[in-house]
């Protein structure tokens, strides 16, 4: 998957924003007949499949990711449950296509989520905190070799050949030509 800066650049929260908002087109539209109820649990499942999305994207490991798609698609199967819920209400008729319509867009989440799930689930790479041991003693040890070398420039004599180098007076604070 290309990385993303943001989780407004993912196509699947994009596509759960355009789920959300034919929810709210649909609950904008006056006299509806839906319960207030309903009305209150689809626009709270809806919204929910965008904002999880969100949040695991924002999360450091790759479970806490997976945690929170798996949350957005489990809120996309409850949208798609209460559009079979009332699609053969004969009062709803007129809508039927607006509640087709909400229904494949969270089809399409969920196909989405479940994609990027497997592909998690199937790739070596386990999120920003996750380091292996061989990976955190390698960075171990690259961070103790950067700091002995800057300590070794700080101290050098004035005598010594690399005292006067950009390096050493860069690592002793001095500035730099």
């Amino acid at each position: 998957m290309p990385k993303y800066k943001s989780f407004e650049e993912l196509p699947v929260w994009k596509e759960a924003a355009k789920l959300y908002n034919r929810v709210l087109d649909l609950l904008e539209v006056p006299n509806v007949p839906l319960s207030a109820g309903f009305r209150n649990q689809l626009d709270r499942a809806a919204l929910s499949i965008s904002n999880n999305i969100a949040e695991g994207f924002e999360r450091m490991t790759t479970d806490e990711l997976q945690s929170f798609l798996a949350i957005a698609r489990g809120s996309g199967g409850e949208v798609r449950s209460m559009m079979a819920v009332v699609k053969d209400r004969p009062k709803l008729k007129p809508f039927i296509a607006h509640l087709q319509e909400i229904r494949n867009l969270a089809e399409s989440c969920a196909r989405q989520l479940t994609a990027w799930t497997s592909s998690l689930g199937d790739s070596p790479v386990q999120g920003k905190r996750y380091l292996t041991g061989a990976t955190r003693q390698a960075r171990q040890v690259a961070e103790a070799a950067k700091q002995f070398r800057l300590n070794f420039l700080k101290n050098l004599k004035p005598e010594h050949p690399l005292y006067k180098s950009s390096e050493a007076r860069e690592a002793r604070g001095e500035s730099v030509d």
